[in-house]
């Protein structure tokens, strides 16, 4: 019981983590996207990692440009959870992106056919079983020599190209009634995990990732883990949200409070940049290829910890 009350406690400091974030998608957008989305580029799944790592698969999100967050495996934020990709689709005038999220059950993803068993409704690249996470070999790109929990069922599929619900050439699927379900159950959703948010974070900043650059090819499409900040520069800015309980008053308390604790963790980002900045130059100096190498190990691991422990104390302010 004690196990599982810190899985949960981290799980909930994910999720409260994430929402602090600046959005890196277009699910804020405050401008009309007219430009369809490009047509989803045709690639092969990386190997999966280790056990119980999750498939998520790439998409094209916005920023002005349209820009490819690879596809990758990840490592779920509870047991028994499934991850229902976000998609785009055309109403109102407009394209708007339902961000995904994370969830017992799979909820709609706009019919798109995004491969690797996200065929357009569901899963078929693996399932839970008893606590265990299962690979669909038919499906699922793994090592069965390392991977044992493995079946296969072969499904037939028509790959589609298209990225998009809705609109002119657009996918017409609409939600089962399990998947209307699932995705109107908002309580039980957990947005993308702080992992997911750098990766997408960095695709954002590559300018190879672009549209504009890559006319759909982008030069990284796929990746084994996702791609996370060695250092606290690299991480995507963070910003209060505006509470909003019913009293001004209460309010204005918490607000003091989260702009006092993002202070405090600003400058504790800045202090370990300043740390390693100098542990970098140091190592230019000595020009060691290897030691560089371990060198950024030891930083993103550094980085990542403090992002969990500021997660944590937002976790507990939330509480509070």
């Amino acid at each position: 019981m004690l196990f599982r009350s810190i899985r949960l406690s981290l799980l909930t400091a994910a999720a409260f983590w994430a929402a602090f974030v600046v959005s890196i998608s277009a699910s804020a957008q405050t401008v009309v996207i007219t430009v369809a989305p490009p047509p989803l580029p045709v690639y092969q799944q990386t190997v999966c990692p280790s056990d119980g790592y999750i498939w998520t698969p790439g998409y094209w999100a916005w920023d002005g440009d349209y820009y490819w967050v690879p596809g990758t495996w990840v490592n779920p934020p509870e047991t028994g959870f499934v991850w229902t990709p976000g998609y785009w689709a055309w109403r109102d005038g407009g394209f708007f992106f339902s961000e995904g999220y994370w969830a017992p059950t799979m909820g709609y993803y706009g019919g798109i056919d995004y491969g690797f068993g996200y065929f357009g409704h569901g899963y078929e690249g693996g399932r839970w079983s008893n606590g265990h996470y299962e690979y669909n070999t038919a499906v699922s790109h793994v090592d069965k020599n390392v991977e044992r929990n493995v079946y296969s069922i072969d499904y037939k599929d028509s790959p589609s190209r298209i990225s998009y619900n809705g609109g002119k050439g657009g996918v017409m699927l609409s939600p089962s009634e399990p998947e209307s379900k699932t995705s109107a159950l908002t309580g039980t959703q957990v947005p993308p995990t702080p992992s997911q948010i750098q990766h997408a974070w960095a695709a954002r900043n590559d300018p190879n990732q672009h549209f504009a650059s890559n006319h759909g090819l982008p030069r990284t499409i796929a990746t084994n883990f996702p791609t996370t900040a060695v250092h606290p520069n690299e991480l995507p800015p963070v910003h209060p949200v505006a509470p909003n309980t019913g009293s001004a008053d209460l309010d204005h308390k918490i607000q003091q409070q989260q702009d006092s604790l993002v202070a405090k963790q600003k400058q504790e980002l800045q202090k370990l940049q300043q740390k390693q900045d100098a542990e970098d130059q140091q190592a230019k100096q000595k020009a060691d290829p290897v030691k560089t190498q371990q060198l950024e190990q030891v930083h993103r691991r550094q980085t990542q910890q403090l992002v969990e422990a500021h997660a944590r104390q937002m976790d507990q302010l939330k509480q509070k």
